[in-house]
C-alpha cells in the first residue's frame, strides 16, 4: 500500500489536489455539498491504490529465443509466455528492455488475467551490428482503470543472443595445406610418433592396462596410455589483423567489419573442407581450446562467437609468441590491412613456420577515400602488400571495397 501511494500518476496527483481545493473552498463558503464531492475525488485515487495493492499483480514470466545465434541481418523471434500466479490482474502495459543494436523496445498492452491464466506473446529483433546481447528483464506497469495510479514491476531474468558476423559462401579450391587432400582421417603408426605428448594420452575408464606408457606416467604424476594409431588431419590457422591503426572507416562499413567477414567465411568454410581450424588475431590465441575439429559440425561455433566480440585493439605491434612449431604446422590463411616494414619482417618469417600461406590483403585505401581521413597517406615507390608477399612464397590477392571475397578466394588458388 506504501508503495501504491507512491504511484500516483499526474492525474492521480491532480485528483487529490482538487479534491482537497474542493474541500477547503466548501468549508469557507459553508458548501457542505461541495465538501462531500471534494472528498470524493480526493479519496478516489486512494480507493484505486488499495485495488491495486490487493490485486497483488504476481506473474510468472518464461522467454525463450527462436535461435540463441543469428547472422548480422537476420532477424531472432522472441517468445514470451506470461502467468498469472495470483488474483486477477487489471491492464498491464508490459516492455522489454533491449539495447538500441536491436531496435525499438516492443511494447503491449494485456487486458486483464484471471489466476491460472496464460498470455503468449512473440516479437522479432534484428541487428545490424555483430556482438552478444542481453534481452530483457521485462517491466511491467500496472495501473488502475482510471489512470489515477502505475505501478512497476521488473523481472531479472534475462537471455543472451549473438550476432555472428555474415558469412559469404566460398567456392572450393586446391589447397596446398591439405595432408590428405580431402580432409579425411588418416591413421598414423605409433612408431612414427617421437614426443610422448604426441603419442600418448590421458588415461581413460575402460581403456586397457596393458597400454599404458610407464615412463610418461611417472614423469607427468597421472597414467598415460599409448595412442596406437593417431588421426592425421588438415589445420588451419585464420590469422586477422585487428588493430586500429591498420584499418580504414567506420561503423559496419568500416575495413575492420569487411575483414571479419571475411574470416568468418573462411572459417566455415574450411572447416566444412575437414579442416581443424582455429583463431589468431593481434593479440595472439583466440580460442582457449586450440584446435577445433573440423569434423564436428558445430566446430565453427565457439570461432564465430569470438569474432562476433572482436574489437579493433590500440596495438602498434602484432604479438608473435604464439608461433612456434607446433601451432604453425600446416596451413596459414591471414586477412590483413594496411601493413608496415615491421610487419612485413613477421610474415616472411610466418611463411617459412608453416606449410602453406595464404593472404587476403584489404585494399584499405578505398575505404579511407571514402572516409575522408586525412591521416591517412599513400607511400609512392613501395611495392604492393599483395604483391610482396607473391614474392616471399605466399599466395596473395587484394580484396578492395566493393570487391567480391570469392574472386579473391579462387584468386588464391591459382
Amino acid at each position: 500500500m506504501r508503495e501504491a501511494l507512491h504511484g500516483f500518476t499526474l492525474r492521480g496527483r491532480s485528483f487529490v489536489a482538487a479534491g482537497l481545493t474542493a474541500v477547503l473552498c466548501g468549508i469557507v463558503l459553508g458548501e457542505h455539498d461541495l465538501v462531500r464531492i471534494g472528498a470524493l475525488v480526493a479519496l478516489l485515487p486512494v480507493f484505486a491504490a488499495l485495488w491495486v495493492a490487493r490485486s497483488g499483480n504476481r506473474l510468472g514470466l518464461a522467454r525463450t529465443l527462436g535461435a540463441s545465434q543469428v547472422e548480422v541481418g537476420q532477424r531472432a523471434v522472441v517468445h514470451l509466455e506470461l502467468t498469472n500466479v495470483g488474483p486477477t490482474t487489471g491492464v498491464l502495459l508490459i516492455e522489454e528492455q533491449i539495447p538500441w543494436a536491436l531496435g525499438s523496445r516492443p511494447r503491449f498492452v494485456i487486458d486483464g488475467m484471471r489466476p491460472g491464466w496464460t498470455r503468449s506473446i512473440h516479437y522479432q529483433v534484428q541487428a545490424e551490428v555483430r556482438g552478444k546481447y542481453d534481452i530483457g528483464p521485462l517491466r511491467v506497469r500496472a495501473s488502475d482503470p482510471f489512470g489515477l495510479l502505475e505501478l512497476q514491476r521488473t523481472f531479472t531474468k534475462t537471455a543472451g543472443l549473438v550476432v555472428i558476423p555474415a558469412t559469404e559462401p566460398l567456392p572450393p579450391i586446391p589447397l596446398l595445406g591439405a595432408w590428405t587432400g580431402t580432409g579425411d582421417n588418416r591413421p598414423r603408426p605409433f612408431a612414427s610418433g617421437g614426443a610422448a605428448d604426441v603419442t600418448v594420452r590421458d588415461y581413460r575408464v575402460g581403456d586397457d592396462l596393458r597400454r599404458v606408457h610407464w615412463r610418461s606416467t611417472a614423469k607427468v604424476g597421472s597414467l598415460m596410455v599409448r595412442r596406437e594409431e593417431q588421426p592425421w588431419q588438415s589445420r588451419c590457422t585464420v590469422f586477422i589483423d585487428n588493430r586500429a591503426r591498420v584499418h580504414r572507416g567506420q561503423g559496419p562499413h568500416s575495413s575492420i567489419e569487411r575483414a571479419v567477414t571475411a574470416a568468418a567465411s573462411l572459417a566455415v568454410h574450411l572447416s566444412a573442407q575437414g579442416f581443424q581450424v582455429r583463431l589468431v588475431s593481434a593479440l595472439g590465441e583466440e580460442i582457449e581450446h586450440g584446435w577445433h575439429d573440423g569434423d564436428v559440425a558445430a566446430s565453427p561455433r565457439p570461432l564465430l562467437e569470438r569474432l562476433a566480440v572482436l574489437p579493433t585493439v590500440p596495438n602498434h605491434d602484432l604479438y608473435t609468441g604464439w608461433v612456434d612449431e607446433s601451432v604453425t604446422a600446416g596451413m596459414c590463411v591471414a586477412v590483413l590491412g594496411d601493413v608496415d616494414d615491421h610487419d612485413r619482417d613477421f610474415l616472411a618469417r610466418l611463411h617459412h613456420r608453416g606449410s602453406a600461406s595464404y593472404a587476403l590483403v584489404l585494399d584499405v585505401d578505398t575505404w579511407a577515400a571514402r572516409t575522408l581521413q586525412p591521416d591517412f597517406v599513400r607511400r609512392p615507390g613501395r611495392l604492393p602488400t599483395a604483391a610482396w608477399l607473391r614474392q616471399h612464397g605466399w599466395k596473395a590477392a587484394d580484396l578492395g571495397r566493393d570487391g567480391s571475397l570469392q574472386t579473391a578466394w579462387q584468386e588464391l588458388g591459382r
